[in-house]
């Protein structure tokens, strides 16, 4: 039995006929392989307790959140298209069908305390980077807290992005976003970028989804394993060797229409950007909107 793909209907006695454009039929940007990647990271004693690939949805990390407390640890919701995908500071997330991996994770560290678990976001970026590294082999690092840059045409673009959020009585969502195969002329903005601008050599989402994936496993249980204190499981030591905000004059854009221009100089224990200003002064930047004014 066979179906036929959305946007292909049609009368077949209208005769010949163009075929209409159709978002599912680009060849280059075939579907996720939902049965492989449930037997390749879905199994006991594993972090990952189920994982269901669907065509279109509105919001991963929505559609998620609103069944945590239904759901045990380790959910994983991945999207062919987002629609109403949504970023850091309430942005959207938007992408051809197909054309990257849009998906959202339930974790529920109840044995770590609350105020350690805004060190998930920074600890997806490294998890992110660390599995698009190793598994499309291109030079990744991260804008603070969370943004994945690639380099495309020697500057620094945005290929990826992670939004975590609570969810039910004791979970967080966090969901992901990484531009694999778009095209120049599909990027949103300049400043976006892809794997395949920057050179990747394998755009197969299959593999890389399992590598991010098993890259975030491995350093959730390091977390959750030290308590959720970033120096002891190595977080924060990783985390600011990969962050291309360090060394940097930046500006923060900070609630309430204040901004501050310094030197990022460290990432504080509490995952904080912490900045030297021209006073002298240091102070830790934990929310906002973080600008490159200039290079390391």
């Amino acid at each position: 039995m066979t179906s036929t793909p959305p946007g292909a209907e049609g009368n077949p006695s209208d005769g010949p006929h163009e075929p209409r454009p159709d978002r599912w039929s680009d060849l280059g940007r075939p579907p996720l392989n939902a049965a492989a990647l449930r037997r390749a990271l879905v199994r006991a004693g594993g972090l990952w307790s189920s994982l269901d690939v669907v065509p279109v949805i509105g919001s991963t990390n929505t559609d998620l959140a609103g069944r945590a407390d239904r759901l045990p640890e380790g959910a994983v919701l991945v999207a062919e298209e987002q629609r109403a995908g949504r970023g850091r500071l309430d942005r959207s997330w938007t992408a051809p069908a197909r054309s990257g991996l849009f998906f959202s994770v339930l974790l529920k560290p109840v044995e770590v305390p609350v105020e350690r678990w805004g060190w998930l976001p920074l600890l997806t970026g490294v998890a992110v980077a660390t599995g698009l590294s190793r598994a499309a082999g291109v030079d990744t690092s991260l804008k603070w807290p969370n943004d994945v840059l690639v380099t495309v045409g020697g500057e620094e673009r945005k290929a990826g992005g992670i939004l975590a959020e609570r969810a039910g009585s004791d979970g967080v969502v966090v969901g992901i976003g990484v531009n694999v195969s778009l095209r120049a002329d599909e990027l949103p903005v300049p400043s976006a970028g892809s794997l395949v601008l920057a050179g990747a050599v394998n755009t197969d989402r299959d593999p890389l989804l399992r590598a991010v994936l098993r890259a975030l496993e491995e350093w959730y249980g390091r977390w959750r394993a030290a308590g959720g204190d970033p120096g002891v499981s190595g977080l924060q030591e990783t985390y600011a060797a990969g962050c291309a905000t360090l060394g940097r004059k930046v500006r923060a854009e900070l609630p309430g229409d204040r901004s501050l221009v310094g030197e990022a100089v460290a990432v504080d224990g509490d995952g904080r950007l912490v900045l030297a200003t021209g006073e002298g002064v240091q102070e830790p930047v934990g929310a906002g909107d973080i600008v490159h004014l200039r290079g390391v």
